[in-house]
């Protein structure tokens, strides 16, 4: 069989265009495993191939466009599929057009929508087309409505000579509305246009917009001809949904265990559907445990990518009816747990593993033969096994820090299945994490089905980094850079950076196996969730990596990144001195400035003079981390700490930091340069040359060097899932980063105080793009009524220019502003606006909490946040609140987010 390409793209100079047969993953040869096409005209690319029918049923291709640069950019989707074995033709004409990632439309073909949000019965709708049939033509129409389909007329008799009484009904077939049309009596080419037919009316609705379609390719004997015409051209951004953020932990129901649990996702379900949202998001919901204590409340801070956190584990399902006795016992507990106003993280968890130890020995092992099982442990052994051993030695040895065990400290699978032979101590505690596991998936998965049958989606989060001292980086360390820390540059909420701890990740390393790691992890993700935030999508244009002696954010700088080298310097008028721009400038007008009186005291104990006039730090004390160490030992005093922070200050008031294991002399600048005292003592000619240089590192010789870092990565794991992707792309977003995400149709984030746009003070929701997220707040910063009693300048700007009120703004954020500020997202153009829980119910002045600033989930600036946060209500209570949920319904459906 002869089958002809002829596919409708234009060109650049020095671009290519490729059909490939498979997937198509970094590093593809494309002159060995696709083919090539020819440029036909300013229209079309052509290519001819033969192939045996008998050898293969069907057809599955797709285009793949070469930049000059060798970029590969593949059309997206994975459903171009040709029936050979149906087709009675020697010759088969492909007509096509190319699927852009970054179409609206193909949003609508993720999973949530395709599953849940806009499923459409699998049933044919018994449309009589032409059994004998020279064209297929093939179209995509995602918003058609239940009644509807999509009908097919132009000029000709068979096309009814445009007349709309009785036009070509189309039948659903996947993803396309398909129409199977005999032209063999036609004049070609034909002018056509798709329109939409009601079919319980059998009517004719519309034409869609655009120009006619010309269809110049004609019927012959022994040829088929197929029309993939892309997506129908009618408004691609009319729906919109609502949705609702609460971590799990936050959740409060009569049943649960002083925590949010699994299992009350369902009653948040219920609560959502009522008033018509259409999605739930959650933070992440990773385990956690590295060392049993509340610090591992940090949900960000996974001890694997994969395993579930027991925390979030109801008793009552892992008990059920046989072991329903022992849950009884526990009643007075569970009253005592669910009246804390928030979660006490250390006690919970050490009442839950003690009751799943018991649970454990009564009817772990007969779970474990269970055939269920079986299929989630062969799914799952590849992390599971690991992951439970680590779990086991981690609580042997009293630390997760794997270095520091006398044994298994270097991760080798041969040894650790040895470890796990049946019978032993060990193997026993490990199959303990099994059985946690196994529970754990089960309960999230009934919560995802009851979910997507009530018509809701859930959201889930990946963090950008994973726990230092996790399993992931015990297994394949490799994988990360660990001499580097993973954060974030200062910014109005952590003045001197965020500095995560994570190590980051070794994207070289990762892409040598197509990203298998990644993809696995989207995969575990695809379980539970439809769609799913990249926490800090910035991580994967340029990470801001900390050196591992530093303490502070501010001591890092992006990398991947392109240095300023030391002739730069030169050539720009500046006087290179090595010492002045990249050791700590100490100077006695210095030390005044940060130590007052104190200054003689630091002279004295701390630093020793240099030939410079002026001060080093002692060597014992020349880094953040050794200052922090030293300090550990001292009471902490008032004074203490004003010596330690100065110090700390000391280490970071540079200009430049020189490149890591570069021979040549190549340099990064701090960040806010401009702000340290070392700038600040600098002659202002020197300054203002400096200044330039600083403005074209960061601003300028940078952003197509992290363009294509990013679509070294972001397109490939894209193609790993069709789950809905959202991106965190705030902070010091480059330029070129909304370019990328447009690019691949992945959504942007925007919250009103936290304007993209440097010239504005806040982000009207109204100018939102249609592919992204509003909200007016998130877990990172305060809630809606907690930031009207934070800066109060601010937000009496915020009240008469964006509110648009006159005089003076109130006090405290009553509740018909909380109401007013959630409207304007509801009619927000974005795809989705999502509310943290507060929020809403911060609309009402009976519902709400008393006091705005319990409601904070997180304080960035702060890396020993304990993250504790409980609604104040409980579940049941808040869906019998009628009077509220009517008339938040009545917003949602007004605002055009549940029809």
């Amino acid at each position: 069989m002869k089958i002809q390409f002829y596919l409708r793209f234009y060109t650049s100079y020095g671009q290519t265009l490729w059909i490939s047969d498979n997937g198509i993953l970094p590093g593809t040869d494309l002159e060995n495993e696709a083919i090539p096409m020819t440029y036909l005209n300013d229209e079309f690319w052509t290519a001819t191939i033969n192939i045996n029918e008998q050898a293969t049923d069907k057809f599955n291709y797709k285009y793949i466009l070469q930049n000059k640069d060798g970029e590969i950019v593949p059309e997206w989707g994975n459903d171009r599929i040709i029936d050979l074995a149906a087709q009675n033709a020697s010759v088969i004409h492909l007509v096509d057009t190319w699927n852009h990632t970054g179409e609206f439309e193909n949003s609508f073909y993720t999973a949530p929508f395709t599953e849940v949000l806009l499923k459409r019965s699998g049933k044919k709708s018994g449309v009589k087309q032409d059994k004998d049939y020279t064209h297929i033509f093939r179209i995509k129409a995602p918003l058609i409505r239940k009644d509807e389909t999509v009908c097919l007329v132009g000029s000709g008799g068979k096309l009814n000579d445009w007349s709309t009484s009785s036009p070509i009904r189309c039948e659903k077939e996947g993803n396309w509305f398909v129409a199977r049309v005999n032209l063999a009596a036609e004049e070609f080419p034909i002018a056509y246009k798709y329109g939409v037919y009601h079919q319980k009316n059998q009517e004719f609705i519309q034409f869609e917009s655009g120009n006619n379609r010309i269809l110049y390719d004609d019927a012959a004997p022994g040829k088929l001809t197929y029309i993939h015409d892309g997506f129908i051209q009618l408004p691609n951004t009319t729906w919109k949904g609502a949705g609702i953020a609460v971590p799990v932990f936050s959740l409060r129901s009569k049943k649960s265990f002083g925590v949010g649990e699994f299992t009350d996702i369902k009653l948040l379900v219920d609560w959502a559907r009522k008033i018509g949202m259409k999605l739930v998001q959650i933070l992440p919901v990773n385990d956690t445990t590295a060392k049993h204590t509340w610090e591992d409340s940090y949900p960000y801070a996974a001890i694997s990518a994969f395993a579930l956190h027991p925390l979030y584990i109801n008793l009552e399902e892992v008990a059920g009816k046989k072991q329903e006795d022992k849950i009884k016992l526990l009643r007075k507990k569970q009253k005592q747990l669910n009246e804390i106003e928030t979660v006490d993280y250390e006690t919970v968890m050490k009442f839950k593993l003690s009751v799943l130890k018991e649970l454990y020995t009564d009817s772990g092992k007969e779970i474990l033969k269970s055939e269920d099982f079986k299929e989630f442990f062969q799914k799952n052994d590849h992390w599971l096994v690991p992951y439970a051993a680590f779990c086991y030695l981690r609580d042997k040895y009293g630390t997760a820090h794997y270095d520091e065990w006398t044994s298994y400290a270097v991760y080798r699978k041969e040894e650790i299945d040895k470890l796990n032979t049946p019978g032993s101590v060990a193997a026993d505690a490990i199959r303990f994490q099994y059985f946690i596991q196994y529970h754990l998936h089960v309960q999230v998965k009934e919560a995802t089905t009851y979910a997507h049958k009530n018509g809701i989606i859930l959201k889930g989060d990946i963090p950008i980094g994973i726990y230092r001292y996790g399993c992931d980086a015990w297994v394949a360390p490799d994988l990360y850079e660990m001499d580097k820390q993973a954060g974030a540059p200062p910014d109005d909420f952590a003045i001197k950076g965020q500095n995560w701890g994570f190590p980051t990740y070794n994207w070289p390393k990762m892409q040598e196996d197509q990203f298998d790691w990644w993809r696995r992890r989207f995969e575990q993700m695809s379980n539970y969730f439809d769609a799913f935030r990249i926490d800090h999508i910035l991580g994967f244009f340029r990470i801001w990596a900390i050196p591992d002696h530093a303490v502070q954010g501010i001591m890092g700088h992006f990398v991947p990144a392109i240095p300023v080298s030391i002739h730069e310097f030169g050539e720009r008028g500046i006087w290179f001195d090595h010492d002045r721009y990249c050791k700590p400038y100490i100077t006695d007008t210095v030390l005044d400035a940060y130590f007052g009186s104190l200054a003689e005291r630091v002279k004295t104990d701390y630093l020793v003079p240099n030939t410079h006039g002026g001060y080093d730090l002692l060597p014992e004390l020349d880094t953040q981390k050794k200052i922090e160490k030293f300090f550990r030992k001292l009471e902490e005093t008032d004074e203490n700490n004003k010596l330690k922070y100065g110090l700390l200050d000391l280490v970071s008031n540079v200009i430049l930091f020189k490149e890591n294991n570069t021979e040549t002399d190549q340099f990064h600048f701090r960040i806010a340069m401009d702000r340290t005292i070392s700038f600040r003592h600098l002659e202002w000619n020197t300054q203002q040359k400096l200044k330039e240089l600083y403005i074209n590192y960061f601003f300028e010789r940078q952003d197509e060097f992290w363009k294509k870092e990013a679509m070294h990565k972001l397109p490939y794991l894209k193609r790993a899932t069709n789950m809905l992707i959202c991106g965190e792309d705030l902070g010091m977003v480059p330029g070129c980063v909304p370019e990328v995400m447009k690019q691949l149709g992945i959504l942007s984030l925007e919250i009103q105080r936290m304007p993209k746009d440097s010239k504005k003070e806040f982000f009207n929701p109204a100018e939102a793009p249609y592919l992204s997220v509003v909200t007016p707040s998130t877990h990172d910063m305060s809630t809606i009524r907690g930031w009207w009693e934070e800066d109060k300048i601010k937000i009496q700007k915020f009240f008469n220019q964006e509110l648009s009120q006159w005089g003076d703004a109130p006090y405290y954020c009553e509740a018909w502003i909380n109401r007013a500020i959630v409207l304007q997202h509801l009619y927000s153009p974005a795809m989705w606006s999502i509310f943290q829980l507060q929020d809403i119910l911060g609309m009402s002045e009976t519902i709400r909490r008393e006091n705005p600033h319990e409601e904070r989930i997180n304080i960035p600036a702060d890396p020993k946040h304990y993250w504790r946060y409980r609604m104040h209500l409980t579940l049941e209570e808040l869906i019998k609140e009628d009077t509220f949920n009517d008339e938040l319904a009545d917003y949602i459906y007004h605002s055009g987010r549940n029809r």
